[in-house]
């Protein structure tokens, strides 16, 4: 039988394959990992042009002014012992965390200064009380969310930068329904956004989202489609992205890797399933531009549309099941991860 060449057109389409194969290996996304000398769990971080803060476990705070290329151990010095699990920053140097736990535990910290210095804002005196997250429109407004105390979720709102707080009335607040609950896993069960709006979602056999369009004053709740089969499943996270449409995240933590629903947006009018792979809980998700991210414990996925379809975004330098994180933050093209044991990453957004 004699050889045939390719015909120019068929060695045209093989090279133009190879080349978009190649080009599209060269865009795939990492993770750059940039782990801290301690051994904590880290569930809350922020970022403020190039400064980066992590908030875990044994009252940690750490610091990188550079952008991550090194860290500084700015950790509450306290007899009290709490789990940061929660960060609010103003800027390169104002900075609220929050503890979260029972009874005391669960208290406000500021620095003015990096976190050289910390001051206690707020302390929980309630035995049932809780705290779970905090999120502010601006350096004098913001709100704090707790757990339930007499069937209604503890929202607290502050106008003065956090020095003094007051409980939003019962009367504002809709009754929580049988088996439903609130998470602390990451600090994201609460945030807000433009125009006084504000979200908080909840979890257990109800997961609801509450929605405020009056800086927090006055809430309504509606149910969302998240796999909710058992009191550990739910919403766990919230997060708008550039084109402030918001997002509900959430899972079951006592089945990490399971697939079900994890992720509902809403869109008109109402909440809609988004198919991210159902790849497992998630517990945070930050967008820069037209591409978000969303993670977990055991693993991570992008998007490049903000948020209408999505790929596996796994740390492939960690073991199975630890190839996520816990807690997500961005600014100025840079996206951070923490998570178990001192675990941190970047992601740098190409220009």
């Amino acid at each position: 039988m004699a050889f045939k060449s390719p015909s120019y057109l068929s060695m045209f389409v093989f090279l133009l394959t190879v080349t978009f194969t190649v080009d599209l290996f060269a865009q795939q996304p990492t993770w750059q990992r940039i782990d801290i000398p301690i051994k904590a769990s880290l569930r809350g971080s922020a970022v403020f042009q190039d400064t980066l803060w992590v908030t875990g476990s044994d009252n940690t705070v750490f610091v990188s002014p550079d952008a991550g290329k090194s860290w500084l151990n700015r950790s509450v010095i306290s007899e009290k012992m709490t789990d940061f699990r929660d960060i609010a920053v103003f800027d390169r140097n104002t900075a609220i965390v929050m503890g979260a736990g029972e009874g005391e535990q669960s208290v406000l910290y500021k620095t003015t200064d990096a976190g050289q210095t910390w001051k206690l804002l707020l302390q929980n005196h309630e035995p049932a009380g809780f705290f779970d997250a905090i999120a502010f429109w601006n350096n004098d407004t913001g709100l704090l969310l707790g757990d339930p105390l007499d069937g209604f979720y503890m929202v607290k709102k502050t106008e003065d930068g956090g020095k003094s707080w007051r409980r939003i009335a019962q009367v504002k607040l809709p009754k929580m329904l049988v088996k439903e609950a609130a998470f602390a896993a990451s600090g994201n069960t609460l945030i807000t956004g433009e125009n006084g709006q504000a979200w908080i979602t909840t979890g257990g056999f109800s997961a609801s989202v509450y929605y405020s369009d009056d800086f927090g004053e006055s809430w309504r709740r509606q149910s969302v489609p998240l796999f909710q089969q058992s009191q550990t499943s739910g919403g766990y996270a919230l997060a708008l992205n550039t084109k402030q449409q918001v997002f509900v995240i959430g899972g079951d933590y006592l089945e990490r890797p399971a697939s079900y629903a994890n992720i509902a947006t809403f869109n008109d009018n109402k909440w809609q399933k988004v198919d991210a792979g159902q790849r497992g809980l998630r517990t945070a998700m930050t967008c820069i531009n037209n591409i978000c991210v969303t993670t977990g414990k055991t693993g991570s996925d992008i998007s490049y549309n903000h948020g209408v379809h999505w790929q596996a975004f796994d740390d492939a330098s960690a073991l199975k099941n630890d190839q996520g994180f816990y807690t997500l933050a961005s600014d100025n093209k840079l996206i951070l991860a923490a998570g178990t044991n001192g675990k941190v990453a970047i992601y740098h957004l190409s220009d």
